[in-house]
């Protein structure tokens, strides 16, 4: 791995056939989830001889991929998902880009491939959202922001690739599910699970995503938004949802969430809503929490609120949880009380609404 501690130098190319301004503003006004995308890209290759290299920020284009890439037959590809906004002051801002950029590594090492230097990450996320600025939307709407990394030597063997591109893509966002911020209902696989001891569930592959996938479509199925797992030892340990983590509120104000043990996404939302609630004077603890729990818990009244929560959708209340052998109600299926109070103290954070004592807000100079 390259151990260069020289940064980048980014050319840039400028978009020359940018998304007409009409068009841009028309398209604002209906903003779904990952559909719309930015006029330009941040693009860095990367070599066994030549180390990180050839970084650019230019138009957003396909990319032209070999029938032998070793992507297409290995799945060695990573990525991460972070947000710009629109702060209150009119600043651009990111939140907690660095622990983005950390985590980013982490599953590099998880996939055996090449770790990009902090600074080097920072940087193209910076640089494609000052080119790209006007896309951040105001009022509730954000820039969605997509790094990844994929391997493209083209090679059939199986082995680490002696190639990869890294890519940062943009995309301005509405809420993540329809109707935005209500509570969601989600489905228990009992069939799939998401991840196991010594897989990759704590890197952020997107193999994670598409083991996924068959669940979130029976859930879908049943009417319902998203899917949470069990554990793949016992069948029996909440783990996370398809895409978030999840966090169960007793009656005594205590925070359960499942706890990191190599099987779930380190979550950038998970920790600073720990953090948060800890300063609020809460409870958190990480423990495991079973399914026949909850169930019990709700039933007793123990458990009075539980929330899912990720980059994308910020905070989501559960409302109902159903599964093959029944379904049940949590908070008369409405945002509790404390799911409320955590969110609006993330969100005012992040769009520089509230005071950040936390430091956690990385301003973008010149935006």
């Amino acid at each position: 791995m390259s151990s260069d501690t020289t940064p980048l130098h980014f050319d840039t190319k400028p978009n020359t056939n940018p998304m007409p301004e009409a068009d841009r503003l028309k398209a604002f006004e209906n903003l779904g989830f990952g559909t719309l995308f930015s006029d330009h890209m941040a693009v860095v290759r990367w070599s066994a001889d030549k180390g990180w290299h050839s970084a650019e920020i230019t138009a957003r284009a396909p990319f032209p991929i070999d029938p032998a890439s070793s992507v297409l037959h290995y799945a060695q590809e990573i990525f991460e998902g972070m947000k710009a906004y629109r702060a209150a002051d009119g600043r651009a801002v990111l939140f907690r880009p660095e622990e983005n950029a950390r985590r980013f590594n982490e599953s590099a090492r998880r996939m055996a491939m090449p770790e990009l230097p902090e600074a080097d990450f920072l940087a193209a996320v910076e640089k494609l959202v000052r080119i790209d600025a006007k896309w951040i939307p105001q009022g509730e709407g954000s820039l969605y922001l997509r790094p990844f990394m994929f391997a493209c030597e083209n090679f059939l063997g199986v082995r680490p690739s002696k190639e990869y591109i890294f890519c940062v893509i943009a995309s301005p966002v509405g809420p993540y599910f329809k109707g935005g911020a209500k509570p969601v209902k989600i489905w228990l696989s009992e069939q799939y699970t998401r991840a196991a001891p010594g897989g990759t569930g704590a890197a952020k592959c997107g193999g994670n995503y598409a083991a996924s996938l068959i669940a979130q479509k029976e859930a879908s199925a049943q009417g319902c938004d998203q899917v949470v797992f069990l554990d793949a030892a016992e069948h029996r340990w909440v783990e996370e949802l398809g895409g978030m983590n999840v966090f169960f509120v007793m009656d005594d104000g205590t925070l359960v969430t499942p706890p990191l043990n190599g099987t779930i996404l380190p979550g950038i939302t998970r920790k600073s809503l720990i953090d948060l609630a800890r300063e609020q004077g809460m409870t958190v603890k990480e423990e495991l929490y079973s399914f026949e729990q909850w169930q019990a818990d709700v039933k007793s009244g123990k458990l009075k609120e539980a929330f899912a929560c990720g980059t994308a959708a910020v905070v989501a209340a559960i409302g109902a949880v159903k599964f093959p052998a029944g379904e049940f109600q949590i908070a008369n299926g409405e945002t509790g009380e404390t799911t409320t109070k955590l969110r609006q103290a993330l969100i005012g954070i992040q769009r520089g609404q509230t005071n950040d004592s936390h430091g956690w807000l990385h301003e973008i100079a010149g935006v």
